[in-house]
């Protein structure tokens, strides 16, 4: 009897800690533009893990990454639907891969520039079909960005705008930008770039011209170059305003936008909730709440500049 009962509870005890078998997990793709190392995928990571996901015991995370090559994200998104995931993350200029490789799978936009402006989704309220997230208004934010810069200059009249044409964000926030342009009275010189070796030239192009800033389009070609466009702009001597914080943090002037980071733990919880049944067309995309403007001390002192009293006032947090 005393054997049967101990055969008992190590059948219990085996099949409490035994990993499940791949088809009792829950399969959640990932379609990253960028690579494995991105400080996003660990973000995403940890932020399902705090949900209780734990790969092995009841998640298989099925990751493909672009290595920052547009081209190549079509044929990743086909290869997740052909996978059989549940659901499918969306970081950033991914959206359009996904949404283009199916229409039944679920598709979680981490961030992405607006999604309504760009035709994802019908509307943010009700986006409709499969596909919703979160926005991080780029678009929005455009002209706002521009003003901010401009308030660093007692007078604002030349700003440059760096940015790559292939990324299908870019073009709305392009127009706004220039909208913002025409309304202060700035002119604005948009330098397009393709890859890594178009920045040197990219910025010669922008000093030569007599530009007194730039802006940055935070997009994936700038989130996977920072190192080099900080690097240039410090040559340069060149104010940048970027539109997320992690440029800041590694020496950049100045941001204005939301925390990237709150966006993609949001993305996991909704991940959570399509996997526990919820419908994604049920699900609103979401904006941010609030919006952050950072400054970096340091940086600006390195670059012989001033900032303007009442821009001090009003940024979030200064780095120093």
């Amino acid at each position: 009897m005393i054997n049967k009962v101990a055969g008992l509870l190590i059948l219990i005890g085996l099949s409490v800690t035994a990993p499940l078998h791949a088809d009792q997990l829950r399969r959640v793709g990932m379609l990253n533009y960028a690579n494995a190392s991105d400080v996003r995928v660990i973000q995403f990571r940890d932020a399902l893990r705090e949900l209780g996901y734990v790969e092995g015991q009841n998640l298989l995370l099925t990751e493909r990454h672009a290595d920052g090559a547009l081209n190549r994200l079509p044929e990743l998104a086909a290869e997740l639907v052909a996978s059989k995931v549940e659901v499918i993350i969306a970081l950033g200029p991914a959206v359009w891969a996904a949404k283009q490789a199916t229409t039944n799978v679920p598709i979680i936009i981490a961030f992405s520039g607006n999604p309504e402006q760009q035709g994802v989704i019908t509307t943010l309220a009700r986006p409709g079909g499969n596909l919703t997230g979160f926005s991080y208004m780029s678009s929005d934010l455009a002209a706002k960005r521009l003003a901010l810069l401009c308030e660093m200059f007692s007078k604002c009249t030349r700003i440059s705008v760096l940015y790559n044409p292939l990324e299908p964000a870019t073009e709305v926030e392009l127009k706004e930008t220039e909208a913002g342009a025409r309304s202060l009275g700035v002119k604005l010189e948009a330098i397009a770039v393709r890859s890594v070796t178009d920045l040197e030239q990219a910025f010669s192009t922008a000093v030569r011209g007599g530009t007194q800033g730039m802006l940055v389009f935070t997009h994936g070609f700038a989130v996977l170059n920072r190192g080099r466009i900080m690097e240039l702009a410090a040559q340069q001597r060149l104010p940048i305003l970027y539109g997320w914080r992690d440029f800041v943090d590694e020496g950049g002037l100045m941001s204005y936008g939301p925390d990237i980071a709150t966006l993609v733990r949001g993305a996991a919880r909704y991940i959570d909730r399509v996997l526990k049944g919820e419908k994604v067309a049920d699900l609103p995309v979401q904006e941010p709440t609030r919006l952050q403007l950072i400054i970096n001390i340091k940086t600006a002192r390195a670059l012989g500049l001033t900032v303007p009293p009442a821009l001090l006032a009003r940024a979030d947090e200064l780095i120093e």
